[in-house]
């Protein structure tokens, strides 16, 4: 070793501690506003069930309709992939693995809707749909056949509607409060928000829930649906998605995209209301934007192209579907919506293809950055949490193996997780 070089500084401590006093209001906003992604499973894909075709053989029937679809339009590895343009590589394995996840998992996340798709004969009615519904969300969640995540989409706040969607959610809610309590897998969604008042309104309606059964400040959470262009342009110019999470007081859980709303809102020609149109780009990348950070994930929408018919129409619909899904994926949308058992197939085809064609390079990466080996990429902290955090999808969703994961990257899951989910302030390593 050489001499050791001499350190030296101009300036007194006092200087470093007043700068640290002066942003001291700074850092707790950044930690109560950006407190990073929390860490738990975000599903594929959100199913919505009107709430008077729900019930308990629905999750079945959605899967044993798929699985039908696939036997009869798609009957093996080699049809499914040419009909979606997958590798001869990778058409064994997503094939095997859709079938396996329609047979054991066929839907991550169901909304039994009480809003556009649901039309009951009287006001009776949906009070005993809601009462329905939370029975039996509870007992799947006892019996062990739950969705990963389940709940409701309540009417909006709009003056027309707003009572008869409180008291939708009010005896949901407390129904299934009367059957066990609420399951860690609960999910509500609020739609066509406009203003952020409206959020802050379903922030106090739970508040008052909350306090009523006696359960912990925060409890609830729910989803914020985009299908206004209110929502993502207020009338003073500012992005008024960006209010309506900061009104939301730490409850809001994600961002969904309406395709449909959001198109007519705009004037779009309904044969041009799709999730890639130029007005959906826009509204997914503000939401993106404004979403970043604060632990709120971003949904896409659904498409209304049924695969129904003879199999070229099926066909034409799936390559559709799967299109779609993947461009979504790759502009970081994890999430969107199905409308249909015919959907499942090509959701999960597209999700497992884009996992398993990225598996080997990202593990690749992300083993080299934790071996601090060189290689022909130079990773940051930064992209390191994003390489843990696309496998980590994957292996939620089933595209990937924990065992294949930790054969290729050398990392356990534990590992992963610690990669993906640094907070603010812990991407940069400083000594002293």
């Amino acid at each position: 070793m050489g001499q050791q070089e001499k350190v030296s500084t101009s300036l007194a401590g006092a200087v470093s501690e007043g700068i640290s006093a002066s942003l001291a209001p700074v850092d707790a906003e950044l930690a109560r506003r950006y407190p990073g992604d929390p860490g738990t499973r975000q599903p594929v894909h959100t199913v919505y069930v009107p709430g008077d075709a729900f019930d308990a053989g629905t999750l079945r029937s959605w899967g044993d309709q798929a699985l039908a679809q696939l036997d009869e339009h798609a009957p093996d590895a080699a049809s499914f992939a040419a009909v979606l343009g997958l590798s001869d590589e990778l058409a064994e394995p997503v094939h095997s693995r859709v079938r396996a996840k329609l047979e054991r998992e066929p839907i991550e996340d169901l909304r039994v809707d009480f809003e556009d798709g649901y039309r009951p004969a009287s006001a009776a009615d949906e009070d005993e749909t809601a009462a329905r519904a939370a029975r039996v969300i509870a007992d799947a969640y006892k019996n062990g056949t739950a969705a990963p995540y389940m709940g409701i989409r309540m009417k909006c706040m709009e003056e027309a509607v707003r009572d008869r969607g409180i008291r939708t959610l009010d005896i949901f809610l407390t129904g299934l409060m009367e059957h066990g309590g609420l399951p860690d897998g609960l999910v509500l969604t609020l739609p066509k928000v406009t203003y952020p008042e409206q959020v802050t309104a379903m922030v106090r309606l739970l508040e008052a829930f909350e306090k009523q059964h006696g359960l912990d400040a925060g409890r609830l959470g729910f989803e914020i649906q985009i299908e206004t262009s209110q929502s993502i342009l207020a009338a003073d110019g500012t992005a008024a998605v960006a209010r309506m999470i900061d009104a939301a007081e730490g409850r809001a859980t994600g961002l969904h995209y309406g395709t449909f709303d959001y198109s007519a809102c705009l004037g779009v020609s309904a044969a041009y209301q799709a999730s890639d149109h130029p007005a959906a780009d826009h509204a997914k990348a503000v939401m993106q934007v404004a979403a970043a950070g604060t632990g709120v994930r971003v949904s896409d929408g659904s498409t209304n192209v049924l695969p129904v018919g003879s199999t070229a129409k099926v066909h034409d619909a799936w390559r559709l579907h799967y299109g779609l899904t993947r461009r979504a994926l790759a502009r970081a949308y994890y999430q969107g919506w199905d409308m249909h058992p015919g959907h499942i197939p090509t959701r999960y085809a597209a999700v497992f293809a884009f996992y398993r064609e990225g598996f080997e390079q990202a593990a690749a990466r992300l083993a080299a950055y934790a071996n601090q080996s060189t290689g022909d990429i130079a990773d940051e902290p930064a992209t390191a949490k994003a390489l843990a955090g696309y496998l980590l999808r994957g292996l939620d969703c089933g595209a990937l193996d924990n065992g294949e994961v930790a054969r290729r990257a050398g990392l356990t899951r534990a590992d992963l997780e610690g990669y993906a989910a640094p907070r603010r302030g812990d991407l940069t390593v400083t000594a002293e």
